[in-house]
């Protein structure tokens, strides 16, 4: 069952059963917008980029996006750069996979970015998510979907953190500007 979070909302990363989860898949998806002009409706391709941010006591230790695919202790992988977006129609355009088990234990939070890197504002998008997936079964266990545009060409997502002995995800969905994860760094430090 999927739980449709809204901003500010945290679950916990158990299986139904009560046992953890190990591995788990952040997507993002989206559309271009369609845009009225002089001469009709026409779309513009929208190039969004996911980043996951690794903290140790809110310091950024590694970065994962479409410049650096692999976290430098292989816990986290980027699958790959999409240009476009809403190739899936409705799938993951990008996704980043979390081997909670690997991850390091020094390793508390991972915050999950979107940003245009060519500096388009999300008034050119549409359909955008953001959802959590168990890996081992596929099994969508989140979605947070984004509310209308706006002058902003990013969204601090979501981030994963450590609860306890388990895991917990935090829906954000905080607007901010920038088109790399460094830009969005200054955004990023208040939910940590």
């Amino acid at each position: 069952m999927t739980v449709n979070m809204t901003k500010g909302q945290a679950i916990s990363l158990q299986k139904n059963d009560g046992g953890a989860l190990t591995s788990v898949r952040m997507g993002l998806g989206w559309q271009a917008a369609p845009r009225r002009g002089l001469f009709g409706t026409r779309t513009r391709e929208v190039d969004l980029d996911a980043s996951a941010v690794l903290f140790a006591d809110k310091q950024p230790v590694d970065v994962v996006f479409f410049r650096h695919l692999v976290s430098d202790d292989g816990s986290v992988r980027h699958t790959g750069d999409n240009l476009v977006g809403g190739v899936g129609q409705g799938g993951d355009d990008e996704a980043i996979l979390v081997d909670l088990q690997r991850v390091p234990v020094h390793i508390d939070q991972i915050v999950f970015t979107v940003n245009s890197f060519t500096g388009q504002t999300f008034q050119e998008v549409q359909n955008a998510f953001c959802r959590l997936v168990d890996e081992t079964n596929g099994q969508e266990l989140a979605r947070f979907t984004l509310d209308g545009g706006g002058q902003y060409t990013a969204q601090i997502m979501a981030k994963v953190h450590r609860a306890g002995a388990g895991w917990q995800m935090t829906a954000l969905g905080n607007p901010a500007n920038g088109r790399t994860f460094q830009d969005l760094m200054p955004a990023i430090l208040p939910h940590l």
